[in-house]
């Protein structure tokens, strides 16, 4: 792990402790154990991004140090958001953590268009938004709409659902409604009915909100030229695999 790589995971972590209302330096310790180094926060104040009380014993974010915790933390999010929804699962943290640190700002905000501009990670935590977010929305750029907004008679591809309750979430992959499966939506009124794996199935509202689909397109990956048998275990590292279809868009 290279210094600017350790340094990166000490800014990571403190915007996880903003996240949860910490700010002591004993607590950051504490999660990051054997990684923490004191070296890596000192030379991190001195370049203005992480700013220490006069007694050493709280820490937090500069206006600096929060701008690039928010792009690791998207780059991160995103890697999971794409790893769960399109690459069909894996190792989340290990390789979003690989993804986060290797590949430029252009590819994050490519995926992110490509992703519909998610709002959560898979675990429900909020996704950063990014500026391709604010001009991008409600356009022709976001390949992933609501499922509310597709018309009686279309069908689309689940890309993701967010639930904020796991038994919610349990009863829709109960249902067969998870991501990858075609659906087709037959009413909206008193309630929404959907067809889905040969059976009709009737979702209130409110549930139907939470899923996103893929519109227009029988396969996410192939606006990118990878051809469904061109698809690699995701264990081989993410950042590798994407870089084969988004190479202009990783640092040199």
């Amino acid at each position: 792990m290279t210094r600017r790589v350790e340094q990166d995971e000490h800014i990571e972590q403190l915007w996880y402790m903003k996240e949860r209302g910490e700010g002591s330096v004993a607590f950051l310790k504490r999660i990051m154990k054997g990684a923490f180094e004191l070296k890596d926060l000192q030379e991190l104040v001195g370049r203005g991004l992480v700013e220490l009380s006069p007694d050493g014993a709280t820490v937090k974010l500069s206006e600096a140090g929060d701008a690039r915790a928010r792009q690791l933390i998207r780059a991160h999010r995103l890697a999971e958001r794409l790893i769960a929804d399109v690459l069909g699962g894996g190792d989340l943290e290990q390789v979003a953590c690989e993804f986060e640190h290797t590949v430029s700002l252009e590819l994050v905000n490519g995926i992110c268009t490509l992703l519909g501009h998610p709002r959560e990670c898979p675990h429900g935590m909020p996704i950063p938004e990014g500026e391709c977010c604010k001009l991008a929305k409600k356009t022709e750029l976001s390949f992933i709409v609501p499922l509310l907004d597709i018309k009686v008679g279309e069908s689309a591809r689940i890309a993701y659902i967010n639930c904020k309750n796991d038994q919610q979430l349990h009863k829709l992959e109960g249902l067969c409604v998870r991501p990858g499966v075609v659906v087709k939506l037959h009413q909206t009124y008193p309630a929404y009915v959907i067809e889905c794996e040969g059976a009709s199935i009737a979702l209130d509202k409110a549930v139907i909100a939470n899923i996103s689909v893929w519109k227009n397109f029988d396969d996410p990956l192939a606006l990118v030229g990878v051809k469904a048998r061109e698809k690699k275990p995701v264990a081989t590292g993410l950042a590798g695999f994407i870089g084969s279809f988004f190479k202009p868009a990783f640092k040199k």
